[in-house]
């Protein structure tokens, strides 16, 4: 699978982990988004179901084992080199996902992997989509 210059659009998946008032983000390893935190996900594999694939996903970047509950958004990341031309083209489903067992550990794709507040995820510079998607989890979370 080609993913710089893709010839289609790839599927991805997150898993927004969250418990008691912090989410679990991962700084990733590779790109796009070498070095910078994001919520832990990866693609989505042929005959994999889009739950399981989150869930796989979370426990390869951060050793945890999650149950993904609801979908929380579905975005487009499109990231296009100095020629205009598409180097990256992603659709990413993301699920809120409740930690079964497991503390987070880096692994996979990622370089690091933590438990963050709302506060600390929001002085970040996440992603304009990952913030969003991880501010939804928090509203879902609190109601």
């Amino acid at each position: 699978m080609k993913r710089e210059y893709p010839e289609t659009p790839l599927v991805g998946v997150g898993a927004i982990i969250i418990e008691d008032g912090r989410v679990v983000l991962v700084k990733r390893g590779h790109p796009p988004l070498a070095g910078e935190w994001s919520i832990p996900g990866g693609m989505l594999e042929v005959g994999e179901m889009l739950r399981t694939a989150a869930v796989r996903e979370a426990h390869e970047e951060t050793g945890l084992t999650v149950e993904a509950t609801e979908l929380l958004g579905v975005y487009d990341r499109v990231l296009r080199d100095n020629g205009g031309r598409t180097l990256y083209h992603y659709v990413l489903i993301d699920f809120l996902c409740r930690r079964v067992a497991g503390k987070p550990k880096a692994a996979g794709d990622a370089m690091e992997a933590r438990w963050f507040t709302r506060e600390e995820a929001g002085r970040l510079g996440l992603a304009d989509d990952t913030a969003e998607v991880v501010r939804k989890g928090f509203e879902r979370v609190e109601r």
